[in-house]
């Protein structure tokens, strides 16, 4: 035996004679360890944030690339929420259900098909009208800018125009695919028209099935929690529909009395297109504007044109500083800033269904989250065996072998 073995032979003999019992060896510090706290703790949140944020990536991507499905459902969603409380209470004045529910659909399409009967109506008998003193406003404007102190000639005019025509006559081309575009665009808006009736028909019929089949998809745990948080998010969906129709409501009635009051013709039909265009956010409020500001101009001339142009500013300045985040932010329980940039954010996403759905949407993901993260739901995890809650009907009795929690 070597005198380096005995040694280390002694000292191990010495360590196990010295603590009764072996030691084991000194071992590496683990490398980890050298990482300071902080880093290690801002890794892993960095991680599970770029796994989230790439679920939403992926989510948004089959949204857009299914939107001429998914914007129908959620329009009838909405149309939903506004007709089931009707439905409901004609049930519980003893109305059959099939008569209610085709009473609440006929009552929505007779509104909605009412109001455009009246504005076109209205439009159609003045069009005549409106062409010939288009005529007339543009022969006064043209007199003007011959007369004017900006000395244009009529040669220049015409050749003006006659550029005009030009580029007109090359780019026809793209006004042929454009209006082949929009024939497309039609159908699919027609097509849309139709999911829509149907989803929202079957949301009135069958909404109970359809909400208790969507519960139990999740896990038998999670069903406790998403039935109560569906209930919430409609209870606030309802109301965020309530409130749009009350703030489309108050822009007609502020443009109208504005286009009444400075005598400019067509007040009617536009006071009704004002209020259809509220529920199109960014293009609904510029073009029934531009439609208001046109026929003052048209008819009254440039001074009363510019207090109309006021008007109009001063109403969606209103509605979307003052209505929008204060009146909507309160029925939502959303903060009003959270209003805007949900706005904001939803049309630099998807333009304008982003900013159409972003509110309601915002505001329903808030309610539930809330809900969840609360655990108010822990206490109805066992409900009555014969009944669960639903957001599109508040009590749905369930169906044999349907077990909430299972």
């Amino acid at each position: 035996m070597t005198e380096s073995a005995g040694k280390a032979r002694g000292g191990f003999i010495g360590r196990r004679q010295a603590g009764g019992r072996e030691t084991p060896p000194p071992t590496r510090r683990d490398a980890s360890e050298s990482v300071p706290f902080g880093m290690r703790l801002a890794a892993a949140w960095s991680w599970r944030l770029l796994l989230v944020g790439g679920v939403l990536a992926v989510v948004i991507f089959l949204i857009i690339q299914l939107r001429l499905i998914v914007i129908p459902l959620l329009v009838a969603v909405l149309l939903g929420a506004l007709l089931v409380p009707f439905s409901k209470f004609l049930q519980r004045h003893r109305w059959p259900k099939w008569l209610a529910v085709a009473v609440a659909m006929l009552t929505a399409l007779v509104i909605v098909g009412g109001l455009l009967a009246v504005g076109i109506t209205f439009i159609a008998r003045g069009a005549s009208d409106l062409a010939e003193q288009s005529v007339v406003a543009w022969d006064q404007f043209r007199e003007s800018l011959l007369q004017g102190p900006f000395h244009i000639t009529e040669q220049q005019l015409n050749d003006w125009m006659a550029q005009i025509a030009s580029s007109v006559q090359e780019d026809s081309g793209i006004l042929v695919s454009g209006a082949l575009s929009l024939g497309s665009t039609l159908g699919h808006f027609l097509a849309g028209t139709l999911l829509t009736l149907f989803a929202t028909l079957f949301i009135l019929i069958d909404g109970r099935g359809i909400w208790r089949w969507i519960v139990g998809v999740f896990p038998r745990r999670a069903r406790a929690a998403v039935d109560g948080a569906g209930l919430a998010g409609w209870n606030t969906l309802q109301n965020f529909v309530k409130v749009q129709i009350l703030v489309a409501t108050i822009d007609a009635i502020g443009i109208g009395l504005g286009a009444f009051f400075l005598g400019v013709p067509l007040a009617v039909p536009i006071a009704i297109l004002v209020f259809l265009g509220s529920f199109i956010p960014i293009v609904g409020a510029v073009v029934t504007g531009a439609l208001a500001v046109f026929v003052a101009l048209v008819y009254n001339g440039p001074v009363i044109a510019l207090i109309m142009l006021g008007i109009v500013l001063l109403v969606q300045q209103v509605e979307g500083h003052v209505l929008q985040p204060l009146i909507m932010g309160t029925a939502v329980k959303v903060h009003p800033l959270g209003v805007v940039v949900a706005v904001a954010t939803g049309s630099l996403v998807a333009g304008i269904p982003g900013a159409l759905f972003a509110v309601p949407v915002a505001a329903v993901l808030n309610v539930m989250i809330n809900y969840v993260s609360s655990g108010s739901w822990k206490g109805d995890a066992a409900p009555p065996s014969d009944e669960v809650r639903s957001p599109l009907w508040r009590t749905v009795p369930q169906r044999p072998g349907y077990q909430r929690g299972e």
